[in-house]
């Protein structure tokens, strides 16, 4: 079974429904799953060097005390399943192309996930400021990913053109938010959905396989 999951690392329901995905699977471990990351820049207009974090977010959720509530409820939904949130420590809102290439790379080394996951981590609760080639490093490196490839890869454009034809998959599949995983090439689902909504997913769509 293959789970294309289109998401982007400051995308803190990405971050919730990663960690969910995760236990959902943990708890099937006699299915043969493949996931596939599938880049998704929700904000692809932002500037190279990322935009101050707090002006950033007020904006978006129309104020103080709707961004306060906002992060309330996220960090409460993802506490359970591991995704914690630190949004006081969080350090800018960054481009990501640079962070989707990493994990494309980190892909071709069997490290997509666990570049992922110190992605979402490093930038929701650790201080990483993801347009940061230092950060970027220090993150890959944790991975076991080597650091003179690391640096090879910032330093150039490699993925690039992978990242934006990502952008352009998930523009042809009418996919305008994230979370969105796409089961198969033939089911869709949408949103940071609960485990217990991924178990049933699953079960239905390895039934439907099954001769």
């Amino acid at each position: 079974m293959r789970i294309d999951v289109y998401a982007d690392v400051v995308c803190p329901w990405c971050y919730v429904g990663e960690k969910r995905l995760e236990r959902a699977l943990r708890g099937r471990p006699d299915l043969t799953v493949k996931r596939r990351w599938r880049p998704f820049q929700l904000r692809p207009e932002v500037p190279e060097g990322g935009m101050p974090w707090r002006t950033f977010a007020v904006d978006k959720f129309g104020g103080e005390e709707n961004m306060r509530r906002a992060f309330k409820h996220v960090s409460s939904a993802g506490e359970p399943d591991g995704a914690r949130f630190d949004f006081d420590r969080v350090a800018s809102a960054p481009n990501t192309v640079d962070a989707h290439r990493l994990i494309l790379h980190a892909a071709e080394r069997d490290r997509q996930w666990e570049m992922a996951d110190a992605l979402f981590g490093g930038y929701f609760s650790g201080g990483r400021d993801l347009n940061n080639a230092e950060h970027l490093s220090a993150m890959a490196a944790g991975v076991g990913l080597d650091p003179g490839e690391t640096h090879e890869l910032l330093s150039g454009d490699g993925y690039a053109e992978e990242v934006w034809k990502g952008q352009r998959e998930a523009a042809s599949l009418g996919i305008n938010g994230v979370p969105f995983y796409v089961i198969d090439g033939r089911y869709a689902v949408s949103g940071g959905q609960p485990a217990e909504v991924w178990a049933r997913a699953l079960d239905a769509v390895h039934a439907e396989r099954m001769p």
